[in-house]
Formats: C-alpha cells, structure tokens, sequence
C-alpha cells in the first residue's frame, strides 16, 4: 500500500495569526511521535502570515484518521476553532511514472 500525503492549510484571522502559530506550533512535536507519522512540517506563507501549511505524509489512512481524532489534535482546534478564516484538508497519493 503506498503512503498517504496529506496537505492541511489553515487560515487564520489577522488579527489572531500569532495566537494560532502558536498553538499550531505546539503539536507538532506530539504528532512526530505518532504512529505511522513519517513527517509533519508547518509552513508559514511567504506572501501572508496568517496562512499555515502542513506537510505530512502517513503510512496508511488508518494512521491520519487517528491523528485526527488525537487529544492534542482537538484540543488545538478548540482554541483556534473561532479564529479561523478556514481550513482545508488533502489527501494525496503519490502518482507513480
């Protein structure tokens, strides 16, 4: 079974982007140490701030949806929930040539 990418952009409200960098910041370290995380990098937009990219790959679909369900997952989207713009979410599967 091949790996899973996974493209999440947050978009966060002007005025609250540095409050959701920061919490954004904060699961990083946990998700690295999940299982079937292979990598899980946050990147900021070069043309606007108050984007966030993640950049992750997994080995199984099973393994993303638990991240989804994680403690520190929720917890995360509780405090930035309302500060949000919005949110999108891919699931990518490499194309092999």
């Amino acid at each position: 079974m091949s790996k899973l990418t996974c493209i999440a952009k947050i978009v966060a409200q002007q005025e609250h982007k540095e409050m959701v960098l920061s919490e954004l910041i904060k699961i990083v370290p946990p998700t690295q140490k999940e299982q079937g995380c292979i990598n899980y990098d946050l990147h900021i937009c070069n043309t606007d701030d108050a984007i966030f990219m993640f950049h992750e790959t997994w080995e199984s679909e099973a393994d993303l949806n638990a991240h989804s369900q994680s403690p520190h997952i929720k917890k995360c989207f509780d405090v930035i929930g309302e500060m949000l713009v919005a949110t999108e979410v891919l699931r990518l599967t490499k194309v092999t040539v």
